[in-house]
């Protein structure tokens, strides 16, 4: 399914015109599909893969639609409401604190342009510079860390 990439994030950078906004929906799809119980019995993964990617558009641009379009005393309202109870808060230091396992399991350089990708927020063709590989290479290694933080921590959960 890798194949398919960089034509899906250049099908959604034409959509969305911002190729960073397209690659992070771009391995939010691979990840979806990826984590499909019957992605391997797929008779079109790349249909099912750009249908994946165009729904998380829709989606996306329908919260941020009825977001924008919220009285902001609703939203005022709305933001006290989501103080956090105890049990929420340990539940996502928990959560945390497997993602942090998780991450350090992954090899040093898979973690190091996972992180420069969702922590600085830096492109895939910075991230290629700064470590001196390739940009398909920095591809892969964000796939393959988001799918094994994903595992790992669904793992962890359901053994505590």
């Amino acid at each position: 399914m890798e194949q398919y990439y960089h034509g899906l994030v250049r099908y959604l950078t034409a959509r969305l015109r911002d190729r960073h906004l397209a690659a992070d929906v771009a391995h939010d799809a691979y990840i979806r599909v990826l984590e499909s119980p019957r992605h391997h019995a797929l008779d079109h993964p790349k249909a099912f893969l750009y249908r994946t990617a165009i729904n998380l558009c829709v989606d996306s641009f329908r919260r941020s639609a009825v977001r924008r379009s919220e009285p902001l005393s609703e939203v005022a309202g709305e933001e006290s409401l989501q103080m956090q109870s105890p049990q929420a808060t340990l539940y996502q230091l928990q959560r945390a604190e497997l993602l942090q396992r998780a991450l350090d399991e992954l090899p040093a350089r898979c973690r190091q342009a996972f992180l420069l990708r969702k922590l600085e927020g830096l492109c895939h063709d910075d991230i290629a510079q700064a470590m001196g590989i390739s940009k398909a290479m920095v591809e892969k290694h964000i796939v393959n860390a988001m799918r094994h933080c994903r595992t790992r921590v669904a793992e962890m959960e359901r053994i505590s």
